[in-house]
């Protein structure tokens, strides 16, 4: 049985084969599993076209397997970034191109969702390949924490905290009226 690979082109193996190789090729997977956990890199999107990206099985350094990447070039119109319609992964993207122009992300093919990242932003987001025809790209939510109950913060700094009409001690009682 020959080996197969997944969609971020991890080389999986069959018992028995790659005898004298199994060690560079385990070292590049785990090559490909760093990337894939938290490798940067920047992809250059054009006026030209729309940017696939795609991945070598077995290979290292393609974009598409790196936890973030970053679009960069100058765009007078918006333009898509593909990925294969098997990829199932999370990733940060972050738009700086130049011209004021959104770049989606999506899958190469299919009517699923997609995400459009707008200039200067950074969007987290997850291919589900949750379909093998159209599957989505969803936006996971981000930003500010916000918290509801009792919570205890020790050694922590706020930075323009807001603070209600009055201020109570452990036990309830008032220490400060606002």
């Amino acid at each position: 049985m020959a080996s197969t690979y997944t969609g971020l082109g991890v080389e999986l193996q069959a018992t028995g084969e790659n005898a004298g190789t199994w060690g560079t090729k385990t070292n590049t997977n785990l090559q490909i599993i760093e990337q894939i956990s938290g490798g940067f890199t920047q992809q250059a999107v054009s006026d030209s076209g729309d940017t696939d990206l795609s991945v070598t099985d077995g290979g290292t350094g393609a974009t598409l397997a790196h936890r973030m990447i970053e679009f960069t070039g100058s765009l007078t119109a918006g333009r898509n970034v593909t990925i294969p319609i098997d990829v199932q992964t999370f990733y940060f993207l972050k738009n700086s191109t130049s011209g004021s122009q959104n770049v989606t992300f999506k899958y190469v093919s299919g009517s699923g969702n997609s995400v459009a990242v707008a200039p200067s932003s950074t969007k987290v987001v997850f291919a589900t390949a949750n379909d093998g025809t159209n599957p989505d790209i969803l936006e996971l939510p981000a930003g500010d924490v916000t918290l509801t109950g009792t919570e205890t913060l020790t050694n922590k700094t706020l930075t323009s905290p807001k603070i209600g009409t009055s201020i109570l001690d452990t036990n309830g009682n008032e220490l400060a009226l606002l």
